[in-house]
């Protein structure tokens, strides 16, 4: 079983992941952050939450941050809600993980922290996960985890992916 916490980023770090300048990553962010993240892979993902956190910092606290294993000091991926919950209670989640650390339990145990945070909060009511069809390991965690497929959208970025849905309760 691993132990992760995620790791929340400021406006700063989401500039300098967003440019691939790891070094200003790690001199803004508050665990030492690895070349995957400030690669071209998900500089995409730091645009869009720089942009998101420059027109509202309160949402720092919810959007995209670090997977960080606690045992290891070793930043693996990264994980978060896709905003803070709208007017219907709802929550996005998002994970990656560095493929070099894939298949060792930290999509689960990011997934785990997510719906956990979820759970508790007192605004959200429903969470959301939208899925590639050809990520066959996503699909199957997050059928384990309870959600259901509800639809289907178009990402501009990621293409066709299958929406699922659960209620935050089921999650605790």
């Amino acid at each position: 079983m691993v132990n992760i916490r995620i790791v929340h980023l400021d406006v700063a770090a989401f500039r300098a992941l967003a440019d691939g300048d790891l070094d200003a990553a790690n001199a803004a962010g508050p665990v030492p952050l690895s070349p995957y993240l400030a690669g071209p892979e998900c500089q995409g993902l730091w645009r869009m939450r720089r942009d998101q956190c420059e027109r509202d910092p309160s949402h720092a606290a919810w959007v995209t941050g670090v997977i960080w294993d606690e045992r290891r000091h070793l930043a693996v991926g990264a994980a978060g809600f896709h905003g803070p919950p709208d007017a219907s209670g709802l929550v996005e989640i998002g994970y990656r993980v560095d493929p070099q650390h894939r298949r060792r339990g930290y999509a689960r145990a990011a997934l785990e922290a997510l719906l956990d945070r979820a759970a508790t909060e007192p605004d959200v009511r429903r969470v959301r996960v939208s899925i590639g069809p050809g990520n066959l390991p996503s699909v199957g965690l997050a059928l384990q985890y309870g959600f259901v497929k509800v639809g289907e959208q178009w990402d501009d970025e990621d293409g066709l992916e299958f929406v699922y849905e659960m209620v935050a309760s089921q999650s605790s």
